[in-house]
């Protein structure tokens, strides 16, 4: 940024008057203490010595605040939305030297009492150098100026600057920390902005694909086998026809949930719309009968599964069988379709992978000539890293798990279920 962009700055986030305004009230204000300098020069005003001190200690003020407006974004941030900077290191550093030669004009003009411009140069050591570098400027100082008292003739030994060096460097030194770090936190609030808008965009993404891409797969489904039974089963025809409003009505219902992100998923509910979606299809269906030693933490998953590849299976895989089978711990959709592997990259099963991982569980998929098979294969929860997302969300789930059962979908109270897979209807 070029020295004479000027950001505006702010004081918990409310933005105050651009400078030179602001900025000059609240650096100026100091400036009074080199009245002492000004005031011993104006006594020797008749003297060279007095016509010097006065001209280098008004330069050294102006000097002053001209290194601090082009700085201040270097040393403070100024705007937490924006990026430091302070024009180039060569120029902050040229400033300075000029700023330094000029205190020391001043003290060889009026002696010790132009040694307050050393406090100055010591801050402004803090914008020009950084913290680090610019706190040991400001120690060289006050040690010099220690010895300085010791050794000059004339000078009487004084600690005042060497004690207003030490709390102006703490003050303006603490001020650039806190600075940084307000603007270091508002970075971070932007990122963490930032990934929350991501991750509603893909939850929302996914979700729509999954929703959209099952009902619209079934109501097609449906439609083509209401057309083919019009002439020869009118009734059966009718009852298709309607159910592709009921269809419809449900598909809106899951997008405004999905867009609200109030969706919830069955996996019984799931299990029954792919019993009527592969019958639709012509497709025979092999499903578990029961949900109930399925545990809570992965029915979420596996219902997401199930709608994910039923919906592949009739859109893509000319099967005529699709079964599903599934444990505690796996769950596989196989289809005697002539599938090709796949790496996954399709939005829906890329999806679907982005749920598995969610919950530390991995997804496999298979294919060829005898069919396509998808599997997903969900550690136990002492397997996963204690402190990790999913193994908290695991471990969550798995303290209240349910069961919940075809015909109702209710939901009863119940242990954690381990156990062989379930049995499933031939």
């Amino acid at each position: 940024m070029k020295d004479s962009e000027t950001p505006r700055w702010t004081i918990r986030g409310v933005a105050l008057p651009e400078w030179p305004y602001t900025a000059i009230f609240f650096t100026s204000i100091w400036l009074v203490y080199l009245l002492d300098p000004i005031k011993a020069a104006w006594e020797l005003r008749h003297t060279t010595a007095g016509v010097v001190g006065i001209v280098t200690t008004v330069a050294f003020a102006v000097v002053y605040m001209w290194h601090f407006m082009v700085s201040r974004r270097f040393a403070w941030g100024v705007d937490p939305g924006q990026p430091v900077d302070g024009g180039s290191s060569v120029r902050r550093y040229l400033r300075y030297a000029l700023l330094a030669a000029l205190a020391l004009s001043s003290t060889l003009a009026v002696g010790q009492e132009g040694t307050t411009t050393w406090v100055f140069v010591a801050v402004a050591g803090l914008w020009t150098f950084g913290f680090i570098v610019g706190v040991a400027v400001s120690a060289a100082i006050a040690v010099a100026y220690e010895i300085c008292i010791y050794h000059v003739p004339g000078w009487h030994r004084d600690n005042g600057v060497s004690l207003a060096i030490a709390l102006a460097v703490l003050a303006v030194g603490g001020g650039m920390l806190a600075a940084r770090r307000q603007r270091d936190l508002a970075a971070a609030r932007r990122e963490n902005a930032w990934l929350l808008v991501q991750e509603e965009r893909n939850r929302m993404a996914r979700d729509l694909h999954d929703i959209l891409g099952h009902s619209l797969t079934v109501i097609t489904v449906k439609a083509e086998l209401a057309g083919r039974l019009v002439e020869v089963a009118p009734e059966r025809a009718k009852v298709e026809i309607e159910s592709l409003e009921t269809l419809a009505r449900e598909a809106l219902a899951d997008v405004r949930g999905a867009v609200e992100g109030f969706r919830e998923i069955s996996l019984a509910g799931e299990l029954a719309r792919a019993r009527e979606a592969l019958g639709a299809a012509g497709i025979e269906a092999r499903l578990p009968r029961s949900v109930d030693e399925i545990p809570a933490d992965v029915r979420e998953l596996y219902a997401w599964a199930i709608r994910e590849g039923v919906t592949n299976v009739i859109r893509h895989s000319n099967a005529r069988q699709c079964s599903v089978t599934m444990s505690d711990r796996e769950l596989s959709i196989v289809d005697d379709g002539p599938g090709e592997a796949t790496t996954g990259a399709g939005n829906g099963l890329r999806g679907l992978r982005e749920r598995a991982s969610a919950v530390g569980a991995v997804l496999e998929t298979t294919g060829g000539p005898d069919g396509f098979r998808v599997r997903i294969v969900v550690p136990s929860v002492e397997a996963i890293p204690s402190g990790s997302a999913a193994g908290d969300s695991a471990r969550a789930a798995g303290s209240a798990a349910a069961g919940d059962s075809l015909a109702g979908g209710a939901t009863t109270a119940g242990g954690r279920a381990y156990g062989a897979p379930v049995e499933v209807q031939r």
